[in-house]
């Protein structure tokens, strides 16, 4: 299964992290890094079922060398829950909407121990997420 540089950079930035206090905190100055959506982008159509927290994630699709090309935007009212979006976000975004739909995250997140360390609404939640994300790639491909 393919990364980006992008997460590859948060996976090794988290393995140098050995408390996981420490993970967390990363994780959510991930989220804190995210520009915010606008108001209007922080609708029912964006918006992810299945999170018990609010979250909108917004798919772009561009053309790059006569390629149509992905790009997310996200955002959530939980601090951890929005520093998984960024990792999501680090994951899927500047890739076709094939590589998308064939990349499922959950293996990944479990090879870093992300899974492993949130409480199980918060992972039901990212689970949604990743389903959304590929959804919505498969319906582009």
């Amino acid at each position: 299964m393919t990364t980006t540089p992008a997460f590859d950079e948060i996976a090794e930035n988290l393995s140098f992290l050995d408390d996981w206090e420490d993970r967390y905190r990363y994780v959510i100055e991930l989220g804190q890094a995210l520009p915010p959506l606008a108001e209007t982008e922080r609708n029912p159509a964006n918006k992810v079922h299945g999170c018990a927290s609010q979250v909108w994630l917004v798919t772009e699709p561009h053309a790059v060398n006569g390629e149509t090309v992905l790009t997310y935007r996200g955002e959530s009212d939980a601090l951890i829950v929005k520093g998984l979006v960024a990792i999501l976000l680090a994951l899927y975004s500047g890739r076709t909407p094939r590589d998308v739909a064939e990349t499922d995250a959950i293996p990944l997140l479990d090879d870093i121990g992300l899974r492993e360390h949130l409480s199980t609404q918060r992972s039901n939640g990212l689970a949604a997420m990743v389903k959304r994300i590929r959804s919505d790639a498969m319906a582009m491909a």
